[in-house]
C-alpha cells in the first residue's frame, strides 16, 4: 500500500464503521431476545402458559451518533416478579404472593456477553478488511 492511499482508505473505513456497529448491536439484540425467549421457555426459567409473555420480549432499536443502539424488554407486569421471584408480597390488587425467582434475563446477558467482544472484532475486521 502506498502512502498516497492510505487517507482515502481510512475515509472509506470510517464511512463503514456507523453502520457496521449498527449492524452488529442490532444482531445482538436479536441474539439476546431469541436466548429470553428460550429461557423463558420452562425450567430452571418461567414455564410457558400462553406465551403471550415469551413472545412479549422485543428490540427495540435506537438511533446514535456513527452507529446505533437497542434495547430488548418486555412491556407485561409480571417480568420483573418472573426474573427476581416476588416473596412474601402482597400485589396492588390485593393478591399474595410468594414465587421464587426464574432467572431467564441475566443467564441469557452473560451468555451473550461472552461473544460480544467477538462480534464486534468481526465488524472490524469488515470495516477493515474491505479498506
Amino acid at each position: 500500500m502506498e502512502l498516497e492511499d492510505l487517507a482515502p482508505r481510512l475515509e472509506e473505513a470510517a464511512d463503514r464503521v456507523g453502520p457496521e456497529t449498527n449492524r452488529t448491536v442490532q444482531q445482538q439484540g436479536r441474539l439476546l431476545r431469541a436466548l429470553v425467549m428460550e429461557r423463558a421457555s420452562g425450567r430452571p426459567g418461567p414455564n410457558v402458559i400462553t406465551g403471550d409473555y415469551r413472545s412479549s420480549w422485543t428490540p427495540e432499536p435506537f438511533a446514535v451518533p456513527d452507529g446505533g443502539g437497542v434495547e430488548v424488554g418486555t412491556r407485561e407486569p409480571q417480568g420483573r416478579r418472573l426474573e427476581f421471584g416476588f416473596y412474601d408480597m402482597t400485589d396492588s390488587i390485593g393478591r399474595h404472593y410468594y414465587q421464587p425467582p426464574f432467572p431467564h434475563v441475566e443467564p441469557s446477558v452473560n451468555e451473550l456477553s461472552s461473544q460480544y467482544e467477538d462480534a464486534f472484532k468481526d465488524a472490524l475486521d469488515r470495516i477493515f478488511g474491505g479498506a
